[in-house]
């Protein structure tokens, strides 16, 4: 349309050079008035001559009125615009070498990124689960379908032998070169043998398997007579909404999938998981990918893939996967104590929201209000009193009950450390000495 306008101005353009040649050529036969009042004449009959549904940028053309108010008002409507040169129709490598520049640095970050972490994840396979979620696991992953009905199926290794029903199926992370593997707890939870699928499909069995409910991480202990190769370890507390991540896996048994997405969320609450602050993802994650790797874009591994929200049981865009901050500490505690010691200051804690933080006349958000002091618990030791508000804990800010509890439960027990109380218009520094959840008094 655009074009059309600026074909009849140039047309317009020629037609008052021409009546203006012809009258300057003929003996002043005609007075410059009557030039200019015929060249006006034409530019009325062109403006009468086009469509009133003829707008630039969806905006109507102004009537004749306005051109009287406003002479300009045509000439802004038309934006003049350079035609595509030949250079703009046939770029010449170098113009599209850098327009490809940033998706083939993304896609090379992606490539070398699955490259580095691909060779730490594995397969597991559970026998002799009993338990009804493991039924739906099992139904899940197909054990007794085709996992893929809709798709001619892939050259899938079978299973190793073995007399015990296979009832689970998921994914691992190799961390240690000594094979110690993280995974989920439900993958492994009440079997009586649990197979590791390694890279090179060496199939070992584990000799240490234990798991722990509440955070749904399990920890392995393998043995190989090939090195193996654990997978670099990221920082989940500097991740941030938006960062692209990989997640690896064996959705449907199909090994080392890799699918890419950004975090959705953080610090997601799963009633399923009662200790969960997760990582949403909008990576997708399916049955078989549980205890797999969630890895950002140097290869290092920031989650383990952990859930769905679903409707269907399958992937339907929003999956959640554990900190590896949090997955690491407590396969440690698995692996170094049989349990996950959880450290305590024997508190009873409530978030100031508005309505809580009206009715004790504290500001909204400004801290975690202590409701109740144990008697006897350390944390009565150290002088926190009920009604105080604490901001600060091992020199971190705090902003929510739930990392509070984990900042403490993470501390070794039987340390000290600093906690910051707001107590009136006073803040106060004590020494707290964790202890138990079991025994918050900390005796033995």
């Amino acid at each position: 349309m655009l074009i059309s306008r600026l074909l009849l101005a140039l047309m317009f353009s020629v037609l008052v050079t021409l009546v203006l040649g012809d009258r300057l050529a003929a003996d002043d036969a005609a007075s410059p008035d009557d030039v200019v009042s015929e060249a006006t004449e034409a530019s009325e009959a062109t403006k009468e001559s086009e469509s009133p549904a003829d707008v630039v940028g969806g905006a109507a053309k102004p009537s004749a009125d306005d051109d009287k108010s406003s002479p300009s008002a045509t000439d802004s409507e038309i934006k003049l615009v350079d035609p595509p040169t030949a250079e703009d129709l046939n770029p010449t490598p170098e113009v599209v070498a850098a327009l490809q520049a940033g998706p083939r640095a993304l896609s090379l970050a992606f490539r070398l990124a699955a490259k580095r972490a691909t060779p730490s994840v594995v397969v597991i396979y559970s026998y002799g689960q009993d338990s009804d979620e493991t039924e739906q696991e099992e139904q899940q992953t197909g054990e007794n379908e085709d996992p893929l009905p809709l798709l001619e199926r892939a050259e899938i290794p079978p299973p190793p032998p073995a007399t015990e029903k296979l009832t689970g199926l998921g994914s691992g992370v190799i961390m240690s070169e000594d094979g110690l593997v993280i995974t989920n707890n439900h993958v492994i939870n009440n079997a009586k043998r649990v197979v590791v699928q390694l890279p090179d499909e060496t199939r070992v069995d584990a000799q240490v398997v234990r798991g722990d409910p509440e955070s749904d991480v399990a920890m392995l202990r393998v043995t190989s007579e090939q090195p193996l190769t654990p997978i670099a370890v990221g920082d989940s507390d500097k991740l941030e909404i938006g960062d692209w991540v990989l997640a690896i896996g064996s959705p449907f048994k199909l090994e080392a999938t890799v699918s890419a997405g950004i975090i959705s969320g953080k610090d997601r609450r799963l009633e399923r998981i009662p200790r969960s602050s997760m990582l949403q993802t909008d990576a997708a994650i399916n049955p078989g990918n549980s205890g797999g790797a969630l890895i950002d874009l140097d290869g290092k591994v920031v989650g383990i893939s952990t859930a769905i929200a679903t409707r269907s049981g399958f992937y339907q865009g929003v999956g959640f996967a554990i900190p590896i901050n949090q997955a690491q500490w407590i396969a440690q505690e698995l692996d170094r104590h049989g349990e996950v010691r959880r450290a305590a200051i024997g508190t009873t804690l409530v978030e100031l929201k508005p309505r809580i933080a009206k009715k004790f006349d504290l500001e909204p958000y400004s801290g975690i209000l202590v409701y109740q002091v144990i008697k006897g618990s350390v944390a009565e030791k150290a002088g926190i009193q009920a009604l105080d508000v604490i901001v600060g804990f091992a020199g971190e800010r705090v902003r929510d009950s739930n990392s509070l509890q984990e900042a403490i439960e993470r501390q070794p027990i039987g340390s000290k450390q600093p906690i910051v109380i707001q107590r009136g218009e006073k803040q106060i520094e004590l020494m707290v000495e964790l202890a138990t959840v079991e025994d918050p008094t900390g005796g033995e």
